[in-house]
């Protein structure tokens, strides 16, 4: 719950703490706060229980955490009846990437082949003769 709290930030809880409760009623505070929470645990601990016992035994391994959907899909995918691992183990993706990659390596372009490779940047786009006219487009003037 509180994972991302720095020092900084813990530093600066406890002095703002200190100046609004004081240094007296502090550790009366702290004890209240604590007395709260661990009421709170309790009755979810009992509502849970209640929730187990109402769902009867087929339930009985039933996990509230697995209301969370991430967990519901990952538990899902996890799963040997459905065959998911074998699928999944089936894709060798550095395989697949490599080949993908030595064909794209490999293509030859007429212009890349003709230089060796490379494509020539200082040659001049041929200009269209006269009667070779670019294309017209009514909708583009």
């Amino acid at each position: 719950m509180f994972n991302d709290i720095g020092p900084l930030e813990l530093i600066t809880l406890v002095v703002l703490a200190v100046l609004v409760f004081g240094p007296d009623k502090l550790p009366k505070v702290i004890q209240d706060v604590m007395r709260t929470v661990r009421k709170i645990r309790e009755f979810s601990e009992s509502a849970k229980q209640d929730i187990r016992s109402e769902l009867g035994p087929e339930f009985k391994d039933f996990e509230f955490e697995d209301l969370n959907p991430k967990t519901f899909i990952r538990k899902q995918l996890d799963n040997d009846e459905l065959g998911l691992k074998e699928i999944r183990n089936g894709f060798d993706l550095k395989k697949e990437m490599a080949e993908v990659t030595d064909s794209v390596h490999s293509t030859d372009t007429p212009a890349a082949s003709s230089s060796g490779g490379r494509i020539d940047m200082t040659k001049k786009p041929e200009e269209p003769g006269e009667d070779n006219r670019p294309p017209f487009d009514a909708d583009a003037t």
